[in-house]
């Protein structure tokens, strides 16, 4: 938060957004690389933190790809990934379950209970919260590529139905749930469902008025090795041109295709923030200038258009 020579100056800016989202419900989806550094997962935390003291209902959605590519190569399993997306062997749920349900979920849960907030773990099998089916094989552009492969992603959920009550019932009670990227299928099958995609189905389920992605970059980026290069604000008909000229690519591209799915479900707005830089959460949220990139369905007006338009 800029300083002012006017040490409340801050706070009375603060302010305004407090009483704009006290009780709205923000769905925070926070990648497994932010969360493998402690001191990062703990300044993280305590945004999260302040969030919901601020009564701000918040959901978290927790991915674990980075802690998961460690597993399988210490258990010698082949890891896959086609156009950002994990291909799933058998080998690689079992170790999905043993990183997504076990250490990256236990330590998360842990570091929000020593903020003070009253967190509850669940993955998409609890009550039935995410039920889906194995994907079949699916035509995907790589990375790279003009020309479009048929690929099996394996054990890979796509979403049929979610039931949020689960989560309502914690939100009203005062918890903040934190949901681990695993759904099941109505004959008992486990699959392993992009944590992106769930957060986002999730935001659009709860009515949420904000979906947040927390990165390790600072935001949409015109060019990758260029910080300065942050786009503020898109539209989702600006993302298409994006796509369309090569600059979203790799792990990017279901994280936009997840900001789709909610803007046009009906969440207002979707920010990709980073989850490295200081209070950039809190940066997002609570000043007028923000600190990653918002995107919106459409142009709102008053609101600066996009760097990435020129």
């Amino acid at each position: 938060m800029p300083l002012s020579p006017n040490p409340y100056a801050a706070l009375k800016e603060a302010a305004q957004y407090v009483r704009l989202f006290r009780g709205k419900t923000f769905v925070v989806k926070v990648g497994g690389d932010v969360l493998a550094e402690p001191k990062i997962r703990k300044a993280l935390c305590e945004q999260i933190a302040l969030l919901w003291s601020f009564s701000i209902r918040v959901v978290v959605v927790h991915g674990g790809g980075a802690e998961l590519d460690a597993v399988c190569e210490a258990m010698n399993i082949p890891v896959e990934k086609v156009a950002g997306r994990r291909v799933t062997s058998p080998e690689v749920l079992d170790a999905a379950k043993m990183v997504f349900a076990g250490q990256v979920h236990m330590d998360l849960l842990a570091e929000l209970q020593a903020s003070g907030v009253p967190a509850v773990g669940l993955t998409g099998l609890d009550a039935g919260l995410v039920k889906a089916h194995k994907r079949p094989p699916v035509a995907v552009v790589p990375d790279g590529a003009t020309e479009s492969q048929m690929v099996d992603f394996g054990l890979v959920g796509d979403i049929d139905t979610i039931d949020p009550h689960v989560l309502s019932h914690l939100l009203e009670g005062g918890f903040v749930p934190v949901v681990a990227p695993l759904s099941g299928g109505e004959d008992g099958a486990i699959y392993n469902t992009n944590a992106d995609t769930i957060a986002a189905s999730l935001a659009t389920a709860l009515g949420a008025e904000k979906l947040f992605f927390m990165l390790s970059v600072p935001g949409l980026l015109k060019d990758l090795k260029k910080a300065s290069s942050l786009i503020p604000h898109a539209t989702l008909e600006e993302l298409a041109g994006f796509e369309a000229k090569g600059i979203i690519s790799g792990g990017m591209r279901p994280k936009l295709t997840a900001v789709k799915t909610a803007l046009q479900g009906g969440v207002p707005s979707a920010h990709l923030v980073s989850g490295l830089a200081p209070d950039a959460l809190l940066a997002e949220v609570f000043t007028n200038e923000g600190s990653g990139t918002m995107i919106v369905p459409g142009i709102v007006p008053g609101l600066p258009v996009s760097a990435g338009t020129e």
